[in-house]
């Protein structure tokens, strides 16, 4: 689109007028493509039936909210990070904690396994990314190897490590993502188009996986190009903060969810709103978001201690999971698709199954 040089005459007015005129021309045009519900599709396809998990292990060790989680590529190690200010590294097989690291601030709002699973990465109100490399001698002082990787004018909110140990995404308070080398610490390219803080990230799942989404609190969902910094999606149908972004194993869509007590599914090809899941009963909002390995079930992490599963095509609940005595802040399927684990304001990371694949 070429870029008109702005007139005098011309106002901010006339300009804000001009763009909601435009807004509203692409809603009409989406809104052409918007011939039937996902549900109705999914009438003829049998439903899932009764679906109960069983907790198998609680990991205790945190001495207080309990804020992100992630797990390692061996489908056994699970790093946590808490408002305690220490990050730890579980054998989810054996409860026993293999690391700990206390960082030099509260409120470690982010952390990741690096894919090789020989190094993880964390961070938040020190509004730094810092890499720690793991070895097998447990007694070693993490602390002393620690590399600072990124730094932004507000706090961390989420980390991911791209498809290698090299390169690391970051989202922050101050509205930005950001792609690092881990090795030099150099930025490598920004991401501008929040209006507020971005509060969640996602890279996508295909290896050569060029995009990531970023969800935040101008109650926006954006699709980004890692190689341009370009945004090339944006989704704008949420009422309040989007905490959590999750792709569909596909790639091909994406779920949120939000402080408006609904969970999203977006279809990028589609390029618009697919599914809510929502029901007048749930009013306390998502915190955190994941699929099965199939992507036929949507987990979601609430506010009211619960863990809701919903069927994503019929857009039905299926279950409702208890255990935690304070909200679910985030919640990780294991890489091989046999177990979820979640993590909670109650101290705690329960690690959960149903005996089988959770397809």
């Amino acid at each position: 689109m070429a870029t008109q040089e702005v007139q005098p005459n011309e106002t901010l007015t006339n300009l804000k007028a001009e763009s909601d005129t435009l807004k509203t021309k692409l809603e009409d045009e989406r809104a052409k493509l918007h011939d039937v519900e996902l549900h109705q599709v999914a009438e003829k396809v049998d439903g899932l039936g009764q679906f109960i998990m069983k907790t198998r292990r609680t990991l205790k060790g945190h001495g207080n909210k309990v804020l992100c989680m992630d797990w390692c590529k061996d489908k056994r190690r699970i790093v946590s990070s808490s408002q305690d200010g220490k990050v730890i590294v579980w054998d989810a097989f054996t409860t026993n904690k293999e690391h700990a690291v206390t960082m030099p601030c509260t409120w470690v709002m982010a952390c990741a396994y690096a894919p090789s699973g020989c190094a993880v990465a964390c961070g938040g109100l020190d509004n730094k990314c810092s890499v720690y490399p793991l070895s097998l001698d447990k007694n070693e002082n993490l602390a002393a190897k620690k590399k600072s990787v990124a730094m932004h004018t507000n706090y961390l909110s989420a980390c991911s490590f791209t498809n290698s140990d090299m390169q690391i995404l970051t989202s922050s308070g101050d509205g930005t993502c950001a792609l690092w080398d881990v090795e030099s610490g150099q930025l490598l390219q920004s991401f501008h188009g929040h209006a507020a803080d971005v509060l969640c990230l996602d890279l996508a799942p295909s290896e050569t996986g060029n995009t990531f989404v970023s969800g935040g609190c101008d109650k926006k969902a954006n699709v980004w190009d890692m190689r341009s910094g370009q945004c090339i999606q944006s989704f704008e149908t949420h009422e309040s903060d989007i905490n959590s972004v999750r792709y569909y194993p596909s790639g091909d869509a994406f779920a949120s969810g939000s402080d408006d007590a609904t969970c999203r599914l977006y279809d990028l090809r589609a390029d618009r709103e697919v599914a809510i899941y929502s029901k007048e009963s749930i009013i306390f909002g998502a915190s955190s978001v994941d699929f099965s390995l199939s992507g036929r079930l949507l987990f979601g992490g609430y506010n009211d201690y619960t863990i809701n599963v919903w069927d994503v095509l019929k857009g039905t609940r299926v279950s409702i999971l208890f255990g935690h005595e304070n909200r679910v802040s985030t919640l990780r399927l294991s890489p091989d698709g046999t177990a979820f684990c979640s993590g909670s304001w109650d101290h705690t990371l329960r690690v959960r199954d149903r005996g089988y694949h959770l397809g």
